[in-house]
């Protein structure tokens, strides 16, 4: 029975994951933490090990989702590209960093940060994005509700705040979507759909990174893993499908009232524990 929990907790992470751009992080780890001593099979789980393990099933999550977005064409890869520059060394400070983090305040801290990020969206209408200087990268497109977007952003800029993004990608285990994301859309003027494909596409990148350097530090349960990994597979088709089939501000709103949730959730367990 544990394991197959298990297996629909993977499947919740790929599908949430993938629909928001989040990688599912933001539902592994506080479900590995949370579920620690209530399944027989989960024992001992610390922070860093939700951490690791949650970026080692962002793997498979960020190659179902991103085959899937690129099939719709919706990624922005040479974006995408620009943003790895800077994750992948923040993705390795991060694991060093988590290393000295207990349980409550990871908890704790993992759910102010999603709190900061959810208001942001809150108040996204009154906030305009970063004006685009004329060397700097430009794009526009049309979104799905046929509305035209003109985005761009310097490239140094990102690279930086990719850094950064990397580190809280490696720090809590949930790939940086949460904040990549809200950056892409708030900041640089992204439609919502192609930030959210383009953030799936990063998170492989930095899951990737994160992950390998975990595993290095001992980081990764390889049994939770194997039961993680179906459903994160096939989650993350499942997002990239119903993503496809909602508005742009629909989905913004589901994505800033599920990280209220989450985050709540998260200072509570953070505060009781």
């Amino acid at each position: 029975m544990g394991w197959l929990l298990l297996v629909v907790v993977g499947l919740a992470a790929g599908t949430v994951g993938s629909l928001m751009g989040l990688g599912g992080g933001i539902i592994v780890v506080p479900a590995l933490l949370t579920l620690d001593g209530i399944l027989p099979i989960l024992r001992d789980v610390t922070p860093q090990v939700a951490a690791g393990t949650s970026l080692l099933i962002m793997i498979f999550t960020g190659i179902s989702s991103t085959l899937a977005y690129a099939k719709q064409k919706t990624i922005d890869f040479k974006s995408g590209a620009i943003f790895s520059i800077g994750i992948v060394p923040g993705a390795i400070c991060g694991v060093i960093i988590n290393r000295a983090v207990n349980t409550d305040d990871f908890l704790m801290y993992f759910g102010i940060f999603m709190l900061v990020v959810a208001f942001t969206f809150f108040i996204r209408k009154y906030l305009k994005p970063m004006p685009i200087r004329p060397k700097g990268y430009k794009r526009t497109v049309l979104d799905r509700d046929g509305k035209e977007f003109t985005y761009g952003y310097q490239p140094v800029f990102a690279i930086v705040l990719s850094f950064f993004v990397g580190i809280i990608s490696s720090l809590f285990g949930v790939g940086g979507g949460a904040l990549m994301v809200p950056i892409m859309i708030i900041l640089f003027g992204f439609p919502a759909h192609l930030a959210v494909a383009t953030s799936m596409f990063v998170i492989l990148v930095s899951a990737f990174i994160g992950s390998i350097s975990h595993m290095a530090a001992g980081h990764v349960n390889w049994l939770y893993a194997l039961a993680l990994v179906p459903g994160a597979w096939f989650g993350g088709q499942l997002g990239a499908a119903i993503n496809r089939r909602i508005s742009s501000d629909r989905l913004i709103y589901i994505l800033r009232i599920f990280m209220v949730i989450i985050a709540i959730r998260l200072i509570f367990q953070g505060i009781n524990g």
